[in-house]
């Protein structure tokens, strides 16, 4: 193995210091580092065993041994495009410093992120994103894992704060262009989010109590997906969870139709995509839509505004309400004919 400080020879000192605190922990692997570069807030590794990725692990212990059982069950299916996490020499899963932070090592691809303005590229997502949830079909017993929101509870959550923004706003004073543009699309915004919630808590799938026979990736977005010579690999199963493949298929499927005005045929077609390898039931149907129907680009840009300084609000933030609101008329007609092709009955 390569001496530590010669991997971090002509790195910034400032920058060396911390990097010097995360490669010493390779030291607890069975492995041999060749060299080491800065990724995104990770240390990338060159080793013996092909490139790995060092990081910080943010979430509970608990959460690492889900993660790498649902990891183990997917490629003993015989889907391998997903990463894998390595044991350190004691056999753990996660390694802590001297701080007591947990860190991470896992295997890595290398490659570029999935190009969202490329549809052909995109398809193949969805295409492997359901080859993927075939993979994860629970089969026995799993770790037991804190179980995050269902769509229900977070849509309740989002509700909640879309009220306390919208008291905040109304007793404060003297106003930006922002606030003052936000406040005359606010109360549109605002009853759409109750009705949605509203009619989710009437529908099928909030009536339903069976546990989900799948396992998510829970961030399936361009970030974690890389694409090779040998396909599209997928990374970062930290939010991995047992729900609906609509979790993933929405998330996926919102970012890529905000950036295209909620083009039908593109929005369409990535559902057919996913279609090809894996079959939605009823009430996964029932989720997407209304998962699409809730105003979640406008909460975001709320919850971004409200917490965070207000003494000086980007003009990015009146680029994207103003975005948000001009599309609702396609929008609303891209789910429109979603309820008549999938048969979702209105409330």
């Amino acid at each position: 193995m390569i001496p530590l400080m010669k991997l971090l020879q002509g790195k910034d000192m400032g920058v060396a210091i911390v990097n010097d605190r995360c490669v010493s922990l390779l030291e607890n692997y069975d492995i041999e580092v060749h060299s080491t570069r800065k990724g995104r807030s990770a240390i990338l590794c060159e080793t013996n065993c092909g490139t790995m990725i060092l990081k910080e692990y943010a979430a509970r212990r608990e959460k690492s041994v889900f993660q790498d059982a649902v990891l183990n069950m997917i490629c003993e299916c015989g889907f391998s495009q997903v990463e894998t996490i390595v044991k350190n020499k004691e056999q753990e899963l996660l390694t802590t410093d001297q701080d007591g932070i947990s860190y991470i090592l896992k295997t890595y691809y290398d490659g570029r992120e999935c190009n969202v303005r490329d549809s052909r590229e995109c398809m193949l997502a969805m295409e492997t994103l359901a080859l993927l949830h075939r993979s994860s079909r629970v089969r026995g017993e799993l770790p037991a894992v804190t179980v995050p929101y269902t769509v229900s509870q977070e849509f309740d959550k989002h509700n909640k704060e879309l009220r306390r923004v919208r008291k905040f706003l109304k007793e404060k004073g003297q106003k930006t262009d922002f606030e003052i543009y936000l406040m005359q699309c606010y109360d549109y915004f605002w009853e759409l989010a109750q009705r949605v919630a509203g009619e989710l808590e009437k529908s099928n799938i909030a009536k339903a109590l069976n546990t989900p026979a799948i396992v998510c990736h829970g961030d399936f977005q361009h970030h974690n997906l890389i694409v090779t010579s040998t396909g599209i690999h997928i990374i970062n199963f930290e939010k991995c969870t047992q729900d609906s493949p609509a979790r993933d298929i929405y998330l996926f499927m919102r970012k890529l139709l905000e950036k295209n005005d909620w083009n039908q045929e593109a929005g369409f077609a990535l559902i057919s995509a996913y279609e090809k390898n894996n079959e939605l039931c009823r009430e996964d149907y029932e989720q997407l839509y209304y998962r699409l129907s809730y105003p979640e680009k406008f909460w975001k840009i709320v919850n971004f505004y409200y917490n965070s300084g207000k003494a000086w609000i980007p003009g990015k933030n009146l680029e994207k309400l103003i975005k948000v609101n001009e599309q609702e008329v396609l929008k609303k007609e891209f789910l429109l004919n979603f309820r008549e092709k999938y048969g979702i009955l209105s409330l």
